[in-house]
């Protein structure tokens, strides 16, 4: 049991240190050097429309600059519901099993 809390302890520790050293590398609030003030925005607020034919910017960055990285976001949103239910309905069957025994 000891050794359960010990290295829960040090592995939240070591998981904190790990956040504040990454937390500490971002570049301050209002920085020119944040990554949306970058020639990427520049580049889709002007060429946005006439590349992808879409006059919502949003719509254009989500569905054609992005949508590889969409399309695989959305697969992994539908396997884990998959999962989920069939978790739940397999401990359902196990309830009404030991109910009707």
């Amino acid at each position: 049991m000891k050794f359960r809390v010990i290295t829960s302890i040090i592995l939240t520790c070591v998981l904190i240190t790990v956040l504040l050293m990454g937390v500490s590398e971002l570049p301050t609030f209002g920085s020119p050097e944040i990554p949306s003030h970058n020639a990427v925005m520049e580049r889709y607020n002007e060429k946005s429309i006439e590349e992808t034919h879409s006059f919502n910017v949003v719509t254009a960055i989500v569905l054609d600059y992005r949508g590889f990285d969409t399309l695989i976001e959305a697969t992994v949103l539908f396997c884990a519901m998959i999962i989920i239910l069939v978790t739940l309905s397999t401990a359902g069957d196990e309830l009404n099993e030991k109910s009707n025994s």
